[in-house]
């Protein structure tokens, strides 16, 4: 094979067969692929300069803040989804949990101690992951099927609790939604917190790492001595966990919680995983490209309220912008797969 690759063409004969496809251009800094982050930091910045030369609102203090605390449920939820995902799995009862959590800590706030209150309103949302998990890994159902059901279940659940929205009246329950500390607010420091502990998780230990290597090959990973379905349920208890602690400092932000809040959330953490670079077929994802997913989200929605586009020509921009980072993914693959395999379909020579 090598002698017939160097072989120099003589008259008549064929020349070397042309390459391919063209490999990409890869970052790697410290041996770590760092070319979906860059892609997606110089998007960032592109999207800041139009801003902020389009629009005068944008580089304002209160749209600053406003943004910040706007982007906290879907960073969390985009973290707790990336661990699904890992797996190979995915996790669409987010936003109903969201719902749930967000008005039972409501609720419960007027006859408990907030943190109490609170507490119990992630603890449900811990429990509703329990379940997902359980059911995923013991009885091998599909996660869409089971997730969806979730979904429908949960939401009735919220709507069961109050069929009305609930107005917390104890002034500590505002405290968490509302409370800045210097230029940050403390809610977005508990999303940060979330991603820096969460990242060391997935890349430093051994439960994190199984998530990921599951998506890849859950057999092998079982072959190795793993408990393959244990740590299937515990990436959709984070994944709840997740949803309810975002819920809760939803009803804390905006003062009230209602049973139909967090319609088609599970989608925008969706969007952010797979801006992310992340595979739906799983055991690939970043959370630092997931977080830039979320930054990426949440201006593509501020600077759309900036100029006033209606809602749901914003809901069409999300489908197109994750079909086409989805192509775009793709395509690098493809190209990347050519190279690396220039006789695709024939056997290796011994």
């Amino acid at each position: 094979m090598t002698e017939q690759l160097t072989k120099t063409s003589g008259p008549g004969e064929p020349g070397p067969p042309p390459p391919r496809g063209t490999r990409l251009p890869r970052l790697t800094v410290a041996g770590h692929d760092i070319t979906v982050e860059t892609g997606l930091a110089a998007l960032l910045v592109v999207f800041v300069v139009v801003a902020g030369s389009t629009t005068e609102a944008f580089l304002t203090e209160g749209n600053i803040t406003n943004l910040l605390k706007q982007m906290v449920t879907t960073g969390l939820l985009a973290y707790g989804m990336l661990a699904v995902i890992l797996t190979g799995g995915i996790d669409l009862s987010v936003g109903s949990v969201v719902a749930f959590s967000g008005i039972v800590a409501a609720g419960l706030s007027s006859g408990l101690p907030v943190p109490v209150a609170m507490a119990v309103g992630i603890a449900s949302g811990i429990g509703f992951g329990l379940v997902n998990g359980a059911l995923v890994a013991r009885f091998q159902l599909a996660p869409f099927v089971v997730t969806l059901a979730a979904l429908t279940t949960i939401r009735g659940l919220a709507f069961v609790y109050s069929e009305t929205p609930v107005a917390p009246e104890k002034p500590g329950f505002f405290e968490l939604g509302s409370a800045v500390i210097g230029p940050l607010p403390v809610s977005t420091l508990i999303m940060l917190g979330v991603f820096l502990v969460g990242g060391v998780f997935l890349s430093r230990t051994p439960a994190g790492r199984s998530l990921v290597a599951i998506g890849g090959s859950a057999e092998t990973v079982r072959l190795a001595g793993i408990g393959v379905r244990r740590h299937i349920v515990l990436a959709y208890t984070i994944s709840g966990a997740c949803a309810g602690l975002a819920g809760v400092i939803l009803a804390s932000r905006v003062g009230i919680a209602q049973p139909s809040v967090g319609t088609a959330f599970e989608l925008d953490a969706i969007a952010a995983c797979v801006i992310g670079g992340a595979s739906l077929a799983g055991g690939k994802g970043s959370v630092r490209a997931t977080f830039a997913g979320v930054l990426v989200l949440a201006l593509i929605n501020n600077l759309l309220n900036l100029y006033d586009v209606q809602s749901f020509w914003q809901q069409v921009l999300k489908g197109l912008i994750i079909v086409a980072v989805i192509l775009v993914q793709r395509t690098g693959r493809f190209r990347n797969a050519a190279v690396n395999d220039p006789n695709p379909g024939k056997a290796s020579p011994s």
